[in-house]
């Protein structure tokens, strides 16, 4: 069974992020969707029925909350959908985007540089709230093998890692994704919005 895993995601990703899984479905096929809280769960929920698909079950275990569907055929016209999306009245600190595999525009010396950005980010626990990948910034999060094991300890120290998923296309790697889930402008722009402080990389 086919899984897609929007756990972590802000809202409205969790949507999103079903409606083109289900492009790649076939009609009659079950999957499975896990997510981390409530809220997402409903307006999934909300989606599904809005297109016409199936829910089998839903079940809880631990903090994942586990949807399994049945794809439908022809889709159903939607009339009104209207997602809820809660948005914390604190701030966060931080919020960087990355839009280059280089710092500065020589090639060699910029990349060293990138390179120890996100080391000394990682080695004196300077960590942002969330990183945003964009640009030719997306081949740090899928081909610099030099990089994803930093990003990847970056990860596990809960600073949140997103690519932008038209650069992912754009660039043909939208498989190829190894750190962090693909999100869209709405998380881009949420970060500039609800983030005390936006710092730019290019």
């Amino acid at each position: 069974m086919k899984t897609l895993d929007v756990k972590g995601l802000p809202c409205p990703q969790p949507v999103i992020q079903t409606k083109d899984f289900l492009e790649g479905l076939e009609e009659g096929e079950v999957f499975q969707i896990v997510l981390d809280n409530q809220a997402s769960a409903n307006n999934v929920k909300k989606f599904l029925n809005s297109q016409g698909h199936q829910l089998i079950s839903e079940t809880e275990k631990g903090e994942e909350i586990i949807l399994v569907v049945k794809k439908a055929g022809s889709k159903k016209a939607v009339t009104s959908l209207t997602i809820s999306c809660e948005v914390s009245s604190e701030k966060k600190d931080l919020f960087v985007i990355i839009a280059n595999d280089v710092i500065g525009k020589e090639e060699v010396l910029g990349k060293v540089l990138i390179k120890g950005f996100f080391e000394t980010m990682l080695v004196q626990n300077l960590l942002p709230d969330r990183m945003f990948f964009m640009n030719k910034g997306v081949f740090l999060t899928t081909k610099d093998e030099e990089i994803l094991p930093i990003l990847n300890e970056l990860e596990k120290k809960r600073v949140e890692i997103f690519s932008c998923g038209t650069c992912l296309k754009y660039f043909g790697l939208e498989d190829q994704l190894k750190v962090g889930k693909r999100a869209g402008t709405d998380v881009y722009l949420e970060g500039i919005f609800y983030f005390k402080k936006t710092l730019w990389i290019s």
